[in-house]
């Protein structure tokens, strides 16, 4: 059996309290996105013992410690019958870019499992196993916008549909410390209600969408301020860093936008796509 996780961006981040266990308070839109892995299971060749080959982009961490791994773990405290299997991760997301990549596999793994099992557990079920795997992986069982709020992990459907549009994904050779995003940012409250924001046209978001990560991050890297610019400049709709970075993505009305807007940024991993 296969699957292809998908990636998400974030449209908008609101840093908005710093809790007392020492994480904070968000107020983000994930949304979707078509930028892939692929995650294979089949029987294990041997029978005894199930294990996780990773291919594509470099995986920084061991198998054993992989969300995919602990996903089959965690899957298996609820079927104690769960066969052995041989897993096949192909990686084309791009790690510590801020789209969710790990997670995604995660995710996708726990759904998979579940059709092989014949489908025992429902997507709120199947949520509440990956919530104990991250924070935004119950996000991907139901894969549709989110507003999210808590520390990324409290999930409402909201309408916003951006199909039609075109998305530039940018990746440029940077890496951005999640922890060290986070200590450098003060929290406040936001005073505008994302939900009520999806309700605009993508054109308005501009000057009104932001994501509070961006002036630390564009400080230390500024790079991927330009990259934001250079997407303006292009015709971007919207451009926002995703996450706490390090992707950068813009919103395009049409494919000879996107395209163009791509070729003009070099020396990092581009990605255009339909939304």
């Amino acid at each position: 059996m296969i699957t292809f996780p998908n990636a998400k961006i974030n449209l908008g981040l609101n840093i908005v309290a710093r809790r007392a266990d020492g994480y904070h308070d968000i107020e983000t839109v994930f949304y979707p996105v078509g930028l892939q892995d692929a995650l294979e299971v089949v029987p294990s060749a041997e029978g005894s013992t199930t294990t996780l080959h990773t291919s594509g982009n470099k995986v920084a961490c061991e198998p054993e410690k992989n969300l995919v791994m602990k996903a089959y773990r965690l899957m298996r405290k609820h079927i104690a019958d769960l066969p052995e299997m041989d897993i096949f991760l192909y990686k084309h997301i791009p790690d510590g870019a801020g789209l969710g990549g790990g997670s995604a596999d995660a995710s996708f793994m726990l759904k998979m499992l579940n059709d092989v099992v014949g489908s025992p557990f429902g997507d709120d079920e199947l949520a509440t196993m990956a919530s104990q795997l991250g924070a935004d992986c119950a996000f991907f069982i139901y894969n549709s916008p989110m507003y999210a709020t808590g520390i990324g992990n409290e999930f409402t459907p909201v309408s916003v549909d951006l199909s039609g549009r075109w998305l530039l994904l940018v990746k440029p050779p940077v890496a951005v410390s999640t922890a060290a995003a986070y200590s450098s940012v003060v929290p406040r409250p936001s005073g505008q209600r994302l939900p009520e924001v999806m309700q605009l046209d993508v054109a308005e978001w501009k000057n009104i969408l932001k994501n509070d990560f961006e002036p630390s991050v564009f400080s230390q890297f500024p790079r991927l301020a330009e990259i934001k610019e250079q997407m303006y400049d292009n015709g971007a709709a919207y451009a926002s860093m995703s996450g706490s970075g390090s992707s950068m993505f813009g919103i395009f009305d049409n494919a000879i936008l996107a395209e163009k807007a791509s070729r003009a940024i070099s020396g990092c991993l581009n990605f255009v796509m339909e939304l």
